[in-house]
């Protein structure tokens, strides 16, 4: 047996044990970390995870140096063994020799241009950023590797987040999932449980916690002092342009201008990172963009943007992408669909369904022009549109409208009733609540003060409405519904051609109706593709706003994941769904086509539909996005071309989506109003509506301009703050420090099922993932089955689902460095590696082998060495913290190692993909290796050679990413001196291998040599 470590003296003769160094307690290797002081030793097992940290003290325990034992000579493996020992070894990391100190802990492997931010952020003493990159981009990840990054180096205690609260579980999950960042959820639900865990007057923050919470709960006043005065010193603001106002809107301006205030006092604190996040922070207009912009310095609520000066000092705080931007820097890495491809879907209506919109609109027009009074006159004009809306939608919304009472009733001005109904009928631009505006308006008009006639009014036309509700109940179906027939054969279309979209709805009552009839058409006589009975061919359901975020996360899963007896779900899958998840939800992974049924008032409301497919992490390189509309519904086509069509010409022409001008909904409301109450253009096809001479014409045209205007100022300031501060090949340069210190992605996949076969584990395909597999593991070796039950629970689906994903549903397995099961997997191996007691069979990783191949033309000697160093980073508080980085690299010479020929890095790793063309004696191999091994005290100082560059390297790309440098100011402050790195003790060669050309006839190899 070779023991793995030797007792050693120390170098200097003392019992002092440095960071990184190797020592020997409680019968195991550990390794020294940084908070380790003489009395107590902080320390880590040799290949252990941060759960396996325990604390020594030399006073009361045996602790001594250790070094690493040589390889065995006998102990030979295969062709395989140096690449699976270097994998797990570097898959066991958590504190890696890369320029950044938290990427080893992240299950995320971010793309070359999501670390721009992170790059901007760390060349900041206190870190403030707008962050501003377009729909689907990936902000989540690049703020989350920002705030991962502040607390992995100890520049941040904590971290709040501040979101709407139907986004919170949604940023729970993602900080939890992709960087083990645990958060509590601060909402209205659950306020009083943690107040009640907490010692009486104890505030619920502590500056050194994690916390997700509303924004709209912790603005009132009542919260608010006490969450300023224990804030964390890291803030993330979801959604930030929802928290500045202007002088022009209305009835949300008092709350955005509490949330303004709450943002204005956290960011008085000079010391507090803030990162503020969004897609849209102009919106075309000056003064909130200014004040958003005042959050992060303000001077540059008042400097002069034109100005070289005031470009400079924005660009250190400003990022903003298009995707066009980032596919011209970053080709290759992009990681979105290169298309998304639109179209209009167009159907006629039903005759008996014509009549009834027909009926609907001279009940408006009779209704309104019959009104006493402007307020009774604005409610029941709004009353009307709901109705209208709902028919526009569906029968089943209409009959829900007629039965529910008008919400507009309570207003007590028309001040108030346009405020109600524009927010109730309508979507607005600053409707930041689409989660909960997807019940029905009302129409139903109560007798009451606003409106004294309405039980008149209701009892002379009751037999008229009765007759309008039983008419929309006759019209349900694909029969007399062309649009819900129309969306049927969409659908199809779309599944045929492999795609699984989500059906986008204004109503709760629509989606409902629509989910229903879509199940039943698609699923006909109840059986699956294969005849099972019972078995579903395609599964549909439903999300609107009746669930809450919760529930309607766990309805997602349950029709994308195994269900709980390990059964796959059908692998076409449609979504019905209303805006409740146009924001948040990640669906990229599971739909990858969108189906506008309703169209929305508000074309931002559709970008935010179709950005939940078409996003960072869609598989698909081309989305789809079809919008329906009835080809002689009035309504339909006021919308289409008024806001909708504009905005998608927009979006072509300038690669962004441009939001539409306040002034829309003053249009909207006269070009219907010229629809109802003056029966202007009744037919679709006619074109009197929009003549420029006619008032509703002029507005439109205005409007058309005015955003055309927008959309131009928009195009400009992107040129002109376009992200410059950091280069392409900056990023490159640390992309390419991060690859060679951590590997990719496509090493944890390729180890882990490589791992897990030779362990006698059964590789089979995972359905809809290339990249994917599923394992058979019950001839696993006994401990690595009792790893997957206990971290996957004892009745977790078999085979185990391993998903080339970040994350992974409960009981399956995601292929990051991080996932515990993968964790477990890379420990077994290394373990193994080094303890030649185990199982042959168990042990696919050996620390030595001999190779003959005809990859090299002479002998060669592949190393595979372990570096430890001590990081001294500088935070800017001027205090230097200590901290462990560990390498793991592969060094190559031919020849003999008297006199070793080295060979570059690139050609050492390509050494591992080199394949044994014939069998080699073992008793030769055996020799061989006694040969290096011999000498491996004559090539240390080599191996310490390279440790010292690695340092130096190391040391340069700290300095690079942590901006010891002169700003654009020409400041370089104090709290960026004194970073250093040093080589901790003496390098590790864990693995020597050896590779010998293969011989030829005459007894000799390729090149001469003998064999």
């Amino acid at each position: 047996m070779t023991p793995p470590t030797t007792a050693a003296p120390a170098r200097d003769g003392s019992r002092e044990f440095a960071v990184g160094s190797l020592v020997h307690a409680r019968g195991r290797e550990w390794v020294v970390l940084p908070d380790s002081t003489p009395e107590l030793l902080v320390l880590r097992p040799l290949g252990g995870a941060e759960d396996d940290i325990a604390g020594v003290l030399p006073a009361l325990e045996t602790v001594e140096h250790a070094r690493f034992a040589p390889p065995s000579p006998s102990d030979l493996g295969d062709q395989a063994a140096a690449g699976l020992l270097r994998s797990a070894l570097r898959i066991g990391f958590r504190s890696s020799a890369g320029p950044f100190r938290s990427l080893a802990g992240i299950s995320v492997e971010p793309r070359p241009y999501q670390l721009v931010p992170l790059l901007m952020a760390l060349r900041q003493e206190t870190v403030r950023l707008l962050i501003a990159d377009d729909v689907g981009i990936g902000k989540t990840v690049e703020s989350g590797l920002i705030a991962a990054e502040l607390l992995a180096q100890g520049d941040a205690r904590g971290l709040v987040v501040l979101c709407s609260p139907a986004l919170a579980e949604q940023w729970r999950a993602e900080l939890r999932g992709k960087f083990g960042i645990d958060a509590e959820l601060v909402l209205a639900s659950t306020i009083g449980r943690l107040e009640r865990s907490r010692l009486y007057g104890q505030s619920v923050f502590r500056p050194d916690r994690n916390y997700v919470v509303s924004t709209d709960f912790i603005k009132s006043p009542r919260h608010r002092d006490d969450f300023i005065k224990n804030c964390p010193d890291l803030v993330i603001v979801d959604e930030a342009h929802t928290c500045v106002a202007d002088t022009g809107q209305g009835g949300t301006r008092q709350q955005r201008q509490q949330r303004y205030t709450l943002l204005r006092a956290l960011a008085d604190d000079p010391n507090r990172h803030l990162l503020l996040v969004t897609a849209t922070p102009h919106s075309g207009k000056e003064e909130p963009f200014r004040n958003l912009l005042g959050l992060l310095d303000e001077r540059l609520e008042t400097i002069s943007l034109d100005r070289q000066a005031g470009r400079d000092l924005l660009a250190q705080h400003f990022v903003q992408r298009r995707r066009a931007d980032i596919r011209d820097d970053f080709r290759e890495d992009a990681n979105f669909p290169s298309d998304r491809k639109s179209r209009e879907d167009d159907y006629a209506l039903h005759p008996d369904y014509r009549r009834l919109l027909d009926e609907v609109i001279s009940y408006a027009r009779e209704t309104v022009r019959s009104a006493d009074g402007a307020l009774q006159q604005r409610i029941r004009w709004w009353s009307a549109l709901a109705l209208l809306r709902a028919l526009g939608s569906s029968p089943a919304a209409v009959r829900k409208t007629l039965h529910t009472r008008a919400g507009v009733q309570d207003a007590d001005s028309v001040t108030e009733a346009d405020a109600i109904g524009s927010r109730t009928v309508t979507d607005p631009a600053d409707d930041e609540a689409a989660e909960s505006a997807d019940a029905v308006p009302g129409a139903l008009l109560a007798p009451g003060a606003a409106d004294p006639d309405a039980a008149a009014l209701d009892e002379e036309d009751r037999a008229r409405l009765l007759a309008m509700a039983e008419a929309a109940e006759a019209l349900k179906g694909p029969a007399k519904d062309r649009k819900l027939k129309q969306l049927i054969d969409t659908v199809q279309e779309l599944l045929t051609e492999g795609y699984n979209p989500i059906v986008f709805c204004r109503f709760i009552s629509t989606a409902e109706y629509v989910k229903e009839h879509l199940d039943a058409a698609l699923n006909k006589g109840g059986k699956g593709k294969k005849g099972a009975p019972g078995k579903k061919a395609y599964a549909v359901e439903a999300v609107t706003g009746e669930l809450s975020p919760d529930q309607r996360v766990a309805r997602i899963a349950a029709l994308t994941e195994e269900d709980e007896d390990g059964e796959a779900p059908p692998e076409r899958r449609v979504l019905v769904a209303t805006d409740c998840l146009s924001e948040g939800v990640n669906l990229q992974e599971s739909f990858d086509a969108v189906v506008h049924y309703d169209l929305a008032w508000n074309p931002t409301r559709h970008e935010q539909r179709e950005g939940r497919v078409d996003r960072f992490g869609q598989r698909r390189d081309v989305v789809k996005a079809v919008t329906l509309y009835g080809s002689d519904n009035a309504i339909d086509g006021i919308v289409l071309d008024v806001l909708l069509r504009k905005h998608a010409r927009i979006r072509k022409a300038t690669g962004i989506s441009v939001p539409v001008p306040d002034s829309s909904e003053n249009v909207m409301q006269a070009v219907l109003e010229g629809l109802i109450l003056r029966g202007e253009r009744p037919q679709y096809e006619q074109e009197g509506l929009f003549a420029v001479e006619s008032p509703a014409g002029r507005q439109t045209a205005e409007l058309h301009q005015a955003w055309q205007s927008a959309a131009e100022r928009e195009t400009a300031s992107r040129s002109r703050y376009a992200q410059n501060a950091i280069k392409r090949d900056e990023v490159a340069k640390e992309v390419a420090e991060v690859r060679a210190s951590l590997g990719t992605g496509e090493e944890v996949r390729r180890f882990t099922r490589r791992a897990l076969a030779a362990l006698r584990g059964v590789p089979g395909p995972l359905p809809g993932e290339p990249d994917g597999f599923t394992m058979n593991s019950e001839a696993l070796p006994a401990p690595l089955r009792d790893a997957f039950t206990t971290l996957l629970g004892p009745r977790h689906p078999r085979p185990v689902a391993f998903h080339d994903a970040p994350t992974a549903p409960r009981g399956e397995v995601a292929l990051t460095r991080t996932d515990p099961v993968v964790a477990s997997v890379a420990r077994f191996v290394l373990d193994a590696a080094l303890d030649d007691r185990i199982e042959q069979w168990q042990r696919p990783a050996r620390r030595c082998g001999v190779v003959r191949t005809t990859a090299v033309a002479k002998r060669t000697t592949l190393l595979l060495v372990r570096y430890r160093f001590q990081l001294s980073l500088p935070g800017r508080d001027g205090v230097l913290r200590q901290q462990l980085a560990e390498d793991a690299r592969l060094l190559a010479f031919r020849g003999s190692a008297a006199n070793p020929d080295w060979l570059p890095e690139d050609e050492a790793v390509a050494l591992l993909e080199a394949r044994a063309a014939q069998n080699t004696d073992r008793a030769l191999a055996q020799e061989r290796i006694e040969g290096v091994l011999g000498s491996l005290e004559s090539l240390m100082p080599t191996l310490e050679e390279r440790g010292e560059q690695l340092a130096a390297r190391l040391l340069d790309s700290h300095r690079r990413v942590r901006g010891a440098f002169r700003d654009v100011r020409g400041a370089t402050g104090p709290a960026r001196r004194g970073l250093r790195v040093d080589v901790q003790g003496q390098p590790d060669v864990l693995g020597v291998y050896h590779y010998l050309p293969v011989p030829i006839l005459d007894g000799t190899t390729t090149n001469g040599e003998a064999r």
